[in-house]
């Protein structure tokens, strides 16, 4: 752990850089380091590190359950936000160059920064581990794209290192009830994208068939987009398989872990949980709960921390430590800087803090929190039907409403702090400098372009209340009897919303220069009042009918 700190101190002098997660795997003796930041700043943090890691480790004394070839193994760089796969291809050979050049370490550069197709995938770059680095990095066909092409002290120490641009990748560990390694990467061969080598006979001891140019001829396994190997963990005592996923959208994790499940118990074992190397994105899990849910024919439409618990449970996630979300989901890490928002308080503080002097919050954000509130008393009322005993054959139908309602209510809710985002914007315009023509021509500008996004806010609010009415009234018409009140409640709070937003509208309103904009952007605010007015009468007279 001193060797991982040291390389890790790294990474947190860089400004701008956020370290979220850093690993260590004791029977693999790996760590695998998440940062986070603006390119220029990730791609020096990501040198630095590299740099350290050459410094404290030798990998002429290194052995591990996971292949290897270097110091630093791997430099994937992954575009989060705001930047091309492009971008990020050109970054990733900018890093490479530099560590070839300045560290003189051996790099090669895969997946979407492949030079060639042969390199794209790290298999390939690997093969033959650190053992086969010496004969390799001289050949033609193997040299590395950056860096030297001769084995010398300085080379063996570091190794050699790959470094891509690619998506997001999820490594995953599937625990099996057995000690057996040959036996996990039978399960690993059955599943894994490229499969195993098809053999005569048996298809475990018998020999390799192999292709007219002399390479084994495989048969492929069941899970596109994933890389996996069987191996043992003395810490744990058991077998896992390891997978690499690299392309979640197309293979799921749940997806994975079902296979994985159905193919060992074909072969006599079970999968007795998981474990997540590394970070996730939140929609990962987020899948998976629902997935899971489905198959138990219930309403999908609940709260994210609910849909990680269902994942968490489902996938054994805790089995062999406890997992904290807070700590492993990408976005749950980079919330944890943000100030605190109003959403974060509870009901009484808020209250407390609107009846405060300050003027935010103001009307803006309790309207957007009215039409959260309306739309979350629709998404209960879908959940309650979709439960309801006798209407098994109804859950799925309840289940589309309830994540319909779902979908207004969380998007209202992050309304309620941009509405008051909205008004400190104006506040910051006015309080700009104005001694100077140049100035107050600034400020001005700066006041209008508030202005018209405070305007914009509570519209947007308008829209998602009124849009919301929709589930109140499927829920009114359809929805348990026991709960048409509630439907009702629901559509007097979306439409409490829309008006209130509405006044919002005018006020921001009039306070734009170009009337035309002005006079555009509170004609459709009144639209939307009005249907929301019709709307509402249309949902409380059936409610009405009911009661």
């Amino acid at each position: 752990m001193d060797i991982i700190n040291r390389i890790t101190a790294e990474i947190d002098k860089v400004e701008d850089v956020k370290l979220v997660d850093v690993d260590p795997g004791q029977a693999t003796n790996r760590t695998v380091v998440t940062m986070v930041g603006t390119p220029d700043q990730v791609l020096e943090a990501a040198f630095q590190a590299v740099k350290k890691a050459q410094e404290l480790i030798d990998m002429r004394n290194h052995h591990g359950a996971h292949p290897r070839f270097g110091a630093t193994d791997v430099c994937p760089l992954v575009p989060v936000a705001n930047i091309s796969m492009e971008e990020v291809a050109k970054l990733a050979h900018k890093l490479a160059k530099r560590i070839g050049e300045e560290l003189e370490i051996p790099v090669y550069c895969y997946e979407e920064a492949a030079v060639n197709e042969s390199r794209r995938n790290l298999a390939n770059c690997r093969a033959g581990e650190y053992e086969a680095l010496p004969d390799r990095i001289a050949t033609q066909e193997w040299k590395p794209d950056y860096g030297p092409t001769k084995w010398s002290d300085k080379v063996a120490k570091s190794g050699a290192t790959a470094v891509s641009a690619r998506n997001f990748l999820v490594a995953i560990n599937f625990n099996l009830n057995t000690t057996s390694t040959r036996r996990a990467n039978a399960v690993a061969f059955d599943v894994r994208e490229r499969g195993r080598s098809k053999r005569e006979g048996n298809s475990l001891t018998g020999k390799i068939i192999k292709d007219k140019n002399g390479k084994p001829v495989m048969i492929p396994g069941t899970l596109k987009y994933t890389k996996a190997i069987g191996w043992f963990i003395e810490e744990y005592g058991i077998a896992q398989i390891s997978m690499n996923m690299t392309n979640i959208i197309e293979t799921p994790i749940h997806k994975a872990f079902d296979e994985v499940s159905d193919k060992a118990r074909k072969r006599g074992m079970r999968v007795t949980g998981s474990e997540l190397v590394g970070v996730v994105p939140l929609s990962a899990l987020l899948d998976a709960g629902r997935h899971y849910l489905k198959m138990q024919q219930r309403s999908t439409g609940v709260s994210d921390a609910e849909l990680i618990k269902i994942a968490v449970k489902s996938l054994g996630l805790s089995e062999l430590y406890p997992f904290e979300p807070k700590k492993k989901i990408v976005e749950y890490i980079l919330e944890a800087d943000r100030p605190k928002q109003l959403i974060d308080i509870n009901l009484s503080e808020f209250v407390f803090e609107t009846a405060s002097e300050s003027p935010a919050p103001g009307g803006g954000s309790i309207s957007a929190y009215m039409g959260a509130m309306g739309a979350a008393l629709d998404t209960m009322v879908a959940n309650l039907s979709a439960h309801k005993r006798g209407w098994d054959e109804r859950w799925e139908e309840f289940s589309d409403w309830a994540d319909k309602g779902k979908q207004y209510h969380d998007q209202l809710l992050k309304l309620v702090d941009e509405d008051t985002n909205a008004f400190n914007k104006i506040m910051d315009a006015f309080a700009l400098a104005k001694k100077t023509e140049e100035e107050k021509k600034i400020r001005k500008q700066a006041i209008q372009e508030a202005t018209l996004y405070a305007t914009r806010v509570p519209l947007k609010v308008m829209r998602l209340c009124y849009e919301s009415m929709e589930v109140a009234k499927a829920m009114a018409e359809l929805g348990n009897p026991n709960s048409v009140s509630d439907a009702g409640v629901g559509a007097l709070a979306a439409n409490a919303g829309v008006r209130g937003a509405f006044l919002n509208v005018k006020i921001n309103a009039s306070g734009l220069d170009k009337k035309d904009v002005a006079d555009k952007l509170v004609d459709e605010a009144r639209d939307i009042a009005n249907r929301a007015a019709f709307a509402e009468k249309e949902i409380l007279d059936i409610v009405e009918a009911k009661l």
